[in-house]
């Protein structure tokens, strides 16, 4: 008897202490039963019996999915900057009637290998691997092992700076594929797979759910970048860019691409290229070589409370929500369909839109010459508008792989011009040269940082946007250096 108390003690405190103490369990075949279950310690009144059945089983993604997952090594040849040597002037060279300047000219500057790890995920039998283009930027070769240990020289197919994307391709058959899934499909909190190969560890699968969608960072190193990341908490490191984020079905939902982080390494959340994009960039690289790509022509902010506090008064907007045209470029394909400055966008094509990136993913699906609906909200007025999607020359023509794509060639970085710098300019506008790259043409032409391009060709500039617009080779740039001087450069065409 005395036992007998002491277990109903033992049972009555569990239940004053908020502790369940029965669980209800029940199979296809037989009856639901209740049994008396020992605990290790409380764990609140909230549990429910388990169902495997409703809890995702992540191997069956791993094991399928790492197949299909390559590492890529890039190997890039740098030039090493040669010293004057601490000798100072050598009469020798002189003695042979050889300028010394010349002498230092006739030697060769050493190189070096720099080498660096990525990863990318092969989407067909033949050798096709999707990747970032950071991960094969500037390589003079590329090295791809397999999962099976297997490794190949791999060639550039095609890369998109603009959303960070490339595709490569090796010499092989019967490889193992990823499907690609709909990222548009993914819901908050849902498992996916992150897998890839952070520093060198070849074949490695973290997990984690869906923290956001649509994440603009603005981390991408392009100004006319393409950007609407996956946001997930599954560990990411370097190396794994370029890799597989799946979901429990083993499907392609996105590129890992980019970490946010005070390190640099994994602290929290990782950032994947949804496929949406992916599969658009990736079937253009192959089948146009150059991504073809869709412009609506305007400018536009999100409706946020910022927003209001700023303009809302000035401009009669009350409400968050939507995006908020704030230039429409005259010709363009918002333009011509009806659409103004000061309507606020609130669908694409059946899609809500809540932000601009999302806007700016809908429209990276689409190629030029497509047709779209639009639904903007006018004063108290909902309005619709069928658009005819352009190309960035404002065109509704595809562009081919010989058609210029000016910002890559000029090889810079561009701002608008303020007001104030037009007033003392004494011009319409143009596009402020910021910085130079190396190996463009403003370089070798001798163009600086300041300089205003004020034209090319035949065609005036007046924003850094119509820079995109240029589709024929430069021999012409016009503009104002940094003196307020007006300047000529004229280019040798090939």
């Amino acid at each position: 008897m005395k036992r007998i108390a002491f277990a109903l003690g033992i049972v009555a405190a569990a239940l004053a202490g908020g502790v369940t103490a029965y669980f209800v369990s029940q199979s296809k075949d037989t009856a639901p039963t209740t049994r008396i279950v020992e605990f290790a310690g409380s764990v609140g009144n909230h549990f429910t019996s388990y169902e495997a059945d409703k809890y995702p089983d992540l191997t069956y993604a791993a094991e399928n999915a790492v197949a299909s997952v390559v590492n890529i090594e890039k190997i890039e040849e740098v030039q090493i900057a040669q010293q004057s040597s601490p000798f100072g002037f050598d009469p020798f060279w002189e003695f042979f009637g050889i300028p010394q300047e010349q002498s230092r000219g006739r030697q060769q500057a050493p190189s070096q290998e720099r080498r660096s790890g990525g990863s990318g995920v092969i989407i067909s039998p033949d050798g096709y691997i999707v990747t970032n283009n950071h991960v094969v930027e500037n390589a003079s070769k590329l090295k791809v092992t397999l999962n099976d240990e297997r490794q190949f020289e791999a060639k550039i197919i095609g890369t998109d700076p603009t959303t960070d994307i490339a595709l490569i391709k090796i010499e092989a058959e019967d490889l193992p594929t990823l499907p690609f899934g709909n990222s548009d499909d993914l819901r908050l909190g849902e498992w996916v797979l992150a897998i890839g190969s952070p520093y060198g560890l070849q074949s490695t699968v973290t997990a984690g759910i869906v923290s956001a969608k649509a994440r603009n960072l603005a981390v991408i190193p392009d100004q006319f970048r393409i950007e609407s990341f996956i946001q997930t908490d599954a560990a990411v490191n370097p190396g794994n860019s370029g890799g597989a984020l799946t979901n429990v079905r083993g499907e392609l939902v996105g590129i890992n691409t980019v970490i946010k982080s005070p390190t640099g390494s994994y602290a929290g959340y990782s950032f994947a290229v949804p496929t949406t994009i992916v599969k658009k960039v990736v079937v253009d690289l192959k089948e146009y070589g150059v991504v073809q790509r869709a412009r609506l022509g305007i400018s536009i902010t999100d409706v946020t409370a910022d927003f209001i506090e700023r303009e809302g008064k000035e401009k009669g907007i009350t409400e968050v929500g939507g995006i908020y045209v704030a230039n429409v470029e005259p010709d363009g394909a918002a333009a011509v369909a009806g659409i103004k400055e000061g309507d606020i966008i609130t669908e694409f094509n059946g899609t809500k839109i809540a932000k601009s990136s999302q806007l700016l993913e809908q429209v990276a699906t689409y190629r030029p010459n497509d047709k779209v609906t639009i639904t903007a909200k006018r004063g108290n007025d909902v309005k619709q508008f069928e658009v005819t999607l352009r190309n960035k020359a404002g065109k509704t023509e595809l562009v081919s792989k010989d058609d210029v794509d000016a910002v890559s060639a000029l090889g810079g970085r561009f701002a608008d011009l303020s007001d104030r710098e037009k007033k003392a300019l004494k011009i319409n506008g143009g596009a402020r040269v910021v910085e130079v790259s190396p190996s463009g043409i403003l370089s070798k032409a001798g163009v600086e940082p300041g300089f205003v391009i004020t034209r090319i060709n035949d065609s005036y500039i007046r924003s850094s946007a119509d820079l995109t617009k240029i589709d024929s080779q430069i021999y012409l740039i016009s503009g104002i250096n940094r003196a307020g001087v007006m300047e000529n450069f004229r280019l040798m065409q090939n």
